[in-house]
């Protein structure tokens, strides 16, 4: 009976690490990392939604260009 578990590990732990990575290729994580920054400095506040979150982003990233190779 320990067989079948013992097996289910090794899935679970790839299954894991496939989802972690994709998230991470994604950007999904960036949401979830700024959401407990926020918590962290501003307790009180709600943090912005998914959507204001990725309108200030880009307001971000439009306002302070970095290097790019293209």
């Amino acid at each position: 009976m320990n067989a079948p578990s013992m097996n289910a590990r090794p899935w679970a732990r790839t299954a894991r690490w496939v989802r972690w990575y994709l998230r991470e290729l994604t950007g999904e994580s960036e949401y979830d990392r700024y959401c407990e920054r926020h918590r962290r400095r501003h307790p009180h506040a709600p943090p912005p939604s998914r959507r204001e979150y990725e309108v200030l982003r880009t307001h971000h990233r439009e306002n302070h260009p970095q290097s790019r190779c293209c």
